[in-house]
């Protein structure tokens, strides 16, 4: 595989998660229920992974996924399978815009650390062979900030924040090194934590910490776990505000964070949510060090099916280049098609005819066949 392709954010990307097909549906539905095993889960699974990866690449992404099709949720799933961390069913479910989301969480239930058997390890083996050369194979992993949320760490466990903080970071950086040596060169770290860290609407001044005081805390976690990160791995973080079966959870713009996460947070690029007025406009981007990280624009919504005009979405980029250099931008849908199993409210074919656009408007905007590299 050449250097370019090694490279990442690519000037066409997308965040991950796929619309999950029938036939995942209902092998899930009969592996529940008991009527099939855990491997012919597993198979159903892998031959669905195989179908999206030709996909990808059929629309001319550089970078693909496995469309997140062996999780039921785009963070649980992972975190409960760290030490420490247990999945159980809360009283109510996520309050998203109109809707209440299916009943699920996770909780501290011991030391937190990263476990060497963690599942998602020998997914991605075999997400990679899957792959092969043809194209880069993208990780996807929720932050560890999310682990930083008030009803998640259990004070007669870890009474003290700051040992939640060491060992959360610990955590991260075991994880980060093992994904490596499965091979990964792209990794991207979901956060909606910080994302809702710039939500106006939302009061974190509790008398103890101020939002201010979780602002830093997030933006040392994220440079503490990259620290001893490999020159060639790749890392972006994506900025969400809630992605639940066409709905969102929170709105403002990143104006709160962006003095502080987007202009010192250590990685390699910025998936950003602007495909709506939820999102404020883009001058928060003045923030981001020129030269610096990519920034990748997600003015292309995933939410609902309809095909956004692709001058308009030149126009909005270009917009966008107004407060950091068109040669440092790329371009996405806001988040992903299918962040819970659930999926939103549109079809796999307007799903691949979303990834087209953003595949063709970059190529046409930017003149350029191949990945532009730092």
């Amino acid at each position: 595989m050449t250097n370019l392709l090694n490279k990442g954010p690519f000037r066409a990307d997308h965040v991950g998660s796929l619309l999950r097909p029938e036939s995942l549906h209902k092998a899930r539905r009969e592996y529940k229920e008991g009527t099939i095993t855990r491997d012919e889960l597993r198979a159903v699974e892998t031959a669905e992974i195989k179908r999206i990866v030709d996909k990808q690449i059929e629309v001319g992404l550089k970078a693909v996924t496995d469309g997140e099709f062996r999780r039921t949720w785009w963070h649980l799933d992972f975190l409960e399978h760290l030490n420490g961390i247990e999945g159980y069913v809360p009283e109510t479910g996520y309050k998203f815009d109109g809707v209440e989301t299916e009943r699920y969480n996770i909780r501290n239930n011991g030391k937190i650390s990263f476990n060497p058997n963690h599942p998602f390890i020998e997914d991605f083996k075999v997400f990679t062979e899957i792959v092969g050369d043809r194209a880069v194979a993208k990780q996807t992993i929720p932050s560890p900030n999310q682990l930083f949320y008030s009803t998640i760490r259990d004070e007669s466990i870890y009474p003290n924040l700051e040992d939640f903080t060491k060992d959360v970071i610990q955590t991260y950086r075991d994880a980060i090194k093992a994904f490596y040596d499965a091979g990964v060169r792209y990794l991207q770290l979901d956060d909606v934590y910080i994302a809702r860290l710039s939500s106006p609407e939302h009061i974190f001044n509790d008398g103890e910490y101020s939002r201010e005081h979780w602002i830093e805390l997030a933006l040392f976690v994220i440079n503490s776990i990259l620290e001893d990160k490999p020159e060639d791995l790749i890392v972006t973080t994506h900025l969400c505000r809630g992605n639940y079966q066409s709905t969102w959870a929170f709105e403002g713009s990143y104006s709160l964070i962006a003095p502080t996460l987007l202009a010192k947070e250590k990685v390699d690029g910025f998936f950003l949510e602007y495909d709506d007025e939820r999102s404020g406009d883009f001058k928060p981007l003045e923030h981001i060090p020129h030269d610096g990280a990519k920034v990748v624009l997600g003015v292309v919504t995933s939410k609902f099916g309809e095909l956004e005009d692709k001058e308009a979405l030149k126009s909005r980029i270009l917009d966008a280049a107004n407060h950091v250099p068109l040669e440092q931008l790329c371009l996405s849908p806001q988040c992903g098609f299918a962040s819970t199993h659930h999926g939103n409210k549109l079809t796999e074919e307007q799903q691949w005819e979303k990834l087209r656009l953003v595949v063709e408007v970059a190529e046409e905007l930017w003149n350029a066949k191949e990945p532009v590299t730092k």
